[in-house]
């Protein structure tokens, strides 16, 4: 049976949780891909205030399709993550509590989230349009010039997410598909 998880995460909490447990999320997550993150980096480099608070929040890897009229997002699926491993070790470090993602990560990742107690959480790729369902409200934050990859706040209800990696050291790709 899934946890139905209103956001922020209790970060208490996360010691309970273990490598494939599933979440129904429901609050405030955001979007950030490739070029966002090198927009986030750059701020952070500068010492300039981010878009968005990193204190135990989430970032989902995504960039929506176009909007229909009558949604609040067009369909948006994971992109991989690793993509984003450069940049991960950092924003943990400043508080980042999840990313949602898809795909393994790399090692330096996957002890960054266990030194910072934080969670790697799969989304089903392919299922981006059923995932936009969960999505009930979408405005771009910062960066809107990046199109598609615009940083985004997401209002979600219900968006469903497997737990990756957990703070124990925890590896479902490994541990129950022997992948990695």
């Amino acid at each position: 049976m899934p946890y139905r998880i209103t956001l922020p995460f209790d970060r208490a909490e996360f010691v309970k949780y273990k490598s494939g447990a599933e979440f129904y999320l429901n609050g405030v997550i955001y979007t950030a891909r490739d070029a966002a993150h090198q927009r986030i980096q750059e701020l952070i480099a500068r010492k300039e205030t981010l878009p968005f608070p990193l204190a135990n929040q989430i970032i989902y890897y995504a960039g929506p399709a176009p909007t229909p009229a009558d949604k609040p997002i067009g369909s948006i699926g994971p992109t991989t993550s690793d993509r984003m491993d450069v940049f991960t070790p950092e924003l943990l470090d400043l508080g980042l509590a999840a990313v949602i993602g898809k795909g393994p990560r790399a090692a330096e990742v996957k002890a960054s989230l266990q030194k910072n107690k934080a969670l790697y959480l799969g989304a089903l790729g392919g299922a981006g349009a059923l995932l936009a369902r969960a999505v009930t409200a979408a405005q771009v934050i910062a960066f809107p010039e990046l199109g598609t990859e615009a940083v985004r706040r997401l209002t979600v209800r219900d968006f469903p997410v497997t737990l990756i990696y957990d703070i124990h050291g925890g590896d479902l790709y490994a541990d129950r598909y022997m992948l990695g």
